[in-house]
């Protein structure tokens, strides 16, 4: 299973602030879980003339899981009711070394499987 989970929150009309804050929002409900770290995502290589070695990239956050299936279907579980409260139209994708699941505020069945399959997936020897 891979250790960490690359979030990014994607809503219509909004700007890299909005996404920020929203992303920010989201990383508090994620903190209370038990995970390693929650943190904003930055990419290797910052703009020229910037000071850091890191660009943040707005919307997204790394999370660093325990190992298990609790650990990412907890995950999971908060985005999923995190979008339920939340606009319309925002959108949060889930990324494990490349595989992605797009989550919406749509509570189907449908949905649920395709969340149960990623988990599974992704839990390793946990299943």
């Amino acid at each position: 299973m891979g250790d960490h989970v690359q979030i990014k929150v994607v809503e219509d009309a909004a700007d890299e602030d909005q996404l920020e804050v929203m992303a920010l929002l989201l990383r508090q409900e994620l903190l209370l879980l038990d995970v390693q770290s929650v943190e904003p995502y930055a990419e290797d290589a910052a703009p020229d003339g910037s000071k850091g070695a890191l660009a943040a990239v707005a919307g997204v956050l790394s999370v660093s899981l325990a190992p298990g299936l609790q650990a990412l279907g907890a995950v999971v579980a908060v985005v999923r009711e995190w979008l339920r409260r939340s606009a319309t139209g925002r959108t949060v994708k889930l990324s494990i070394d490349g595989d992605v699941i797009e989550l919406t505020g749509a509570s189907d069945a449908v949905q649920q499987q395709l969340v149960d399959t990623f988990v599974r997936r992704h839990a390793g020897a946990d299943v």
